[in-house]
């Protein structure tokens, strides 16, 4: 994703460069090829995600604007309805949206705005399940520990 405008964030996970197009967030990307913004829309979104990766935020307020279809809008939203700290699984979701698993599965790998979209926040039944971003399940775990909920992963 080329377009937009583009803000560079270093956190626990990696780099991270947040796009905004027409006033909202449209995607996360785990590298570092944006600018140091630090007004408007990117600098509220970076100066949150400094807030929650230093412990002291647990919800965004951000204008999010994700590409998808209508199952997939439905999904982020089952997402962003996950409390910060707690975990859904695969099945959970799939359940609440009448889809399958693996449909989830799909769909989290398909977020394009991972951490404010928490997709960290789905497990597999018997297991962590994938995570899309950089460093993957391990980046996943560093999610789930900051949020304290570490201990459902034991």
């Amino acid at each position: 994703m080329s377009d937009g405008a583009r803000a560079r964030l270093e956190s626990p996970v990696g780099p991270i460069t947040l796009i905004e197009r027409n006033g909202a967030i449209v995607a996360l990307e785990w590298d570092n090829s944006g600018d140091i913004v630090q007004t408007g829309v990117l600098g509220n979104a970076v100066a949150q995600l400094q807030e929650y990766f230093a412990g002291s935020r647990q919800l965004f307020d951000l204008p999010l604007k994700p590409r998808g279809s209508a199952f997939q809008q439905k999904f982020y939203a089952a997402l962003c309805a996950i409390p910060y700290g707690e975990t859904r699984t695969y099945g959970d979701l799939a359940a609440e949206l009448g889809v399958s698993a693996q449909a989830i599965g799909q769909a989290c790998g398909a977020n394009p705005i991972a951490i404010l979209i928490p997709c960290h926040r789905v497990l597999g039944a018997t297991g962590l399940g994938g995570f899309s971003g950089a460093g993957g399940v391990e980046a996943k775990i560093e999610l789930l520990k900051l949020e304290g909920a570490a201990s459902l992963l034991i």
